[in-house]
């Protein structure tokens, strides 16, 4: 029948999808921007030639106030602040040097408080399980008047960088270092003992650089100096590990180590690099009372070639050929207490002379 016929081919066509068009897009993608302008007739460009001034100058203005916004002065995303791992954010992975450092750890967060490392506030994560060192913590901070904030678990772990914090972060403000100038200043008008100071070449472990300074603050050193680049800084890891001796021993940090270590010989110091295949043996440091710089070389390598170079003796720690060679923080250590041996050795008073005998003589 001719009804069905027709009612089965509009059913049939009314199957067929129909096409959809891109609305010109694609027409208008092809068209293209127009001509590039060349260099002589971009008002922004450095080349331009035209006699529009005022319209460059207007860019540049605008060109200044984006990058302002950009830097955080403007810019909503700049605002809310850095985000996990940048270099300014505290705890992040990449910890810039002029930024606060969060140290976590219940362990770490009491030992640094008990050391009285220099901290802005103690951070308590909420619902947590107290124990020992968490009330001791608090208890420190409270006496020492630093802000106790209680913050969410979440928070912290956003703070601390999804470090392990076991619901304790300190945080710890960036060292003031002072400038080499004064340090080697401060050494030379010592009057209590001959001049002392300490130079680490490329040491990149914290825990070893907060070592060496307490070693350096027990045995008498003036001041240490260490390098900019390619070695540790003192950190929250440094300040924890130097136990407060980093408070009592200025430090400084210089752009050049073989340039500072040449204006310390111009100033009379004897250099001496602590080596493993030193020339002089340690125990025969004759030189150990006049003005010294005690150069400890970094964990693998040692002293530099550039800074061996520099140094006036080499210096070997005696031991047994069963071991290979010290830490860079237990070689400082000793080396710092042969030298304030000699030292206190040199300032004991004589001794009384030998009874003259008296008897009669055969």
């Amino acid at each position: 029948m001719p009804g069905n016929s027709q009612r089965r081919n509009r059913r049939t066509t009314s199957k067929k999808p129909r096409a959809v068009g891109s609305g010109g897009q694609r027409r208008q993608s092809l068209e293209g921007r127009g001509r590039t302008l060349p260099a002589d007739e971009r008002p922004w460009h450095k080349a331009y030639s035209g006699e529009d001034v005022p319209k460059r100058t207007a860019w540049k203005q605008e060109k200044d106030r984006r990058k302002a916004a950009a830097e955080g002065h403007g810019d909503p995303k700049a605002r809310r602040g850095p985000r996990r791992g940048d270099p300014g954010r505290p705890g992040g992975r990449r910890g810039g040097e002029d930024t606060p450092e969060l140290l976590v750890g219940r362990n770490p967060v009491a030992e640094a408080l008990r050391a009285h490392v220099p901290c802005t506030a103690l951070y308590v994560a909420q619902k947590m399980d107290a124990d020992d060192r968490v009330t001791e913590a608090v208890r420190i901070a409270g006496n020492r008047g630093i802000a106790i904030m209680e913050v969410s678990r979440a928070e912290l772990d956003r703070l601390s960088g999804g470090a392990l914090h076991q619901g304790l972060g300190l945080q710890v403000p960036p060292f003031a270092y002072e400038p080499f100038d004064d340090v080697l200043a401060a050494a030379l008008e010592s009057k209590a003992a001959a001049p002392l100071l300490v130079a680490l070449d490329g040491v990149t472990d914290p825990r070893n650089l907060g070592a060496v300074v307490r070693s350096a603050a027990a045995f008498g050193a003036h001041g240490a100096f260490l390098p900019e680049r390619r070695a540790a800084g003192m950190t929250a890891t440094a300040w924890r590990a130097s136990a407060g001796a980093a408070t009592r021993l200025p430090i400084a940090r210089v752009v050049n180590l073989t340039r500072a270590l040449k204006a310390c010989q111009a100033e009379g110091f004897l250099v001496v690099g602590l080596d493993a295949d030193g020339e002089l043996p340690l125990y025969e440091l004759q030189a150990a009372l006049d003005p010294l710089v005690l150069v400890v070389g970094s964990e693998g390598r040692g002293v530099s070639r550039l800074v061996g170079e520099t140094c006036d003796l080499r210096v070997s720690i005696p031991m047994s050929s069963d071991v290979e060679s010290l830490n860079a923080s237990v070689a400082a250590a000793v080396a710092l207490a042969e030298v304030a041996r000699r030292r206190a050795a040199s300032d004991l008073p004589a001794g009384p002379p030998p009874a003259t005998p008296t008897g009669p003589r055969h």
